[in-house]
């Protein structure tokens, strides 16, 4: 005699601790995604502020390193024949002794020498309403960095000057307590120092440091007559 086999489905309470289940795994796995998606944007974000950190500050450095070039520069020693030794007319550097949130310098751009420092010469960067700003000559004040991607909390110019003594140089010793002898030859170099946060998450902040020396020594002072 056969047997009868009676088949049944899932009972209500199979069916809702099933789907129980499957909502729990789904929810655990949108967590991940969500997490890894908010991560992922965070990297960039950060990537995005540290490059933009990193192309302002290898600019106003470069810029810093060529302060003070004179395509005249002959004319600053002193020859055998007697002529006149001419001052750099690019040697200022602002600021001089303390940091300061803006840099003012200039460097020859003549292909003819005329000793003057002409409004295309002239340059410098500053932080203006959360932005660094290049100048390219007179008056002409243009954004290096995007406001809408990121805003300058921090921009810090801090020079610093060695000198070294000349005294060898000189055919006659220096009067006691002469302010201007012997000559020294200053060597510049300044630190930059730039902090800022992203537009698009203010939890986002980042600063880098850089620095600069500039090729271009000069000389002050002079020997006894």
């Amino acid at each position: 005699m056969k047997t009868r086999r009676s088949s049944r489905g899932l009972s209500i309470v199979e069916l809702l601790v099933g789907t129980a289940v499957g909502l729990v795994v789904v929810a655990a796995g949108t967590t991940v995604v969500t997490h890894n998606a908010r991560e992922n944007r965070a990297l960039m974000i950060e990537a995005r502020l540290m490059q933009d950190l990193r192309t302002a500050a290898d600019i106003v450095a470069r810029d810093l390193r060529r302060a003070g070039y004179w395509a005249g520069s002959a004319s600053g020693v002193r020859s055998d024949d007697g002529s006149a030794v001419v001052a750099n007319p690019y040697a200022l550097v602002t600021p001089e002794s303390a940091a300061s949130d803006a840099v003012r310098l200039s460097f020859s751009r003549d292909a003819s020498e005329n000793g003057t420092v002409d409004g295309n010469e002239r340059f410098g960067f500053r932080l203006r309403n959360g932005a660094i700003e290049l100048q390219l000559g007179d008056g002409n004040w243009q954004a290096l960095t995007d406001p809408a991607t990121l805003t300058v909390t921090g921009f810090e110019i801090a020079p610093r000057t060695e000198e070294t003594s000349l005294a060898s140089f000189c055919d006659q010793p220096c009067a006691a307590g002469s302010t201007t002898c012997p000559p020294r030859q200053q060597v510049r170099s300044f630190a930059v120092a730039i902090s800022a946060r992203a537009v698009a998450d203010a939890n986002v902040q980042r600063s880098v440091v850089a620095g600069a020396r500039l090729r271009n020594v000069s000389v002050v002072g002079s020997c006894e007559a």
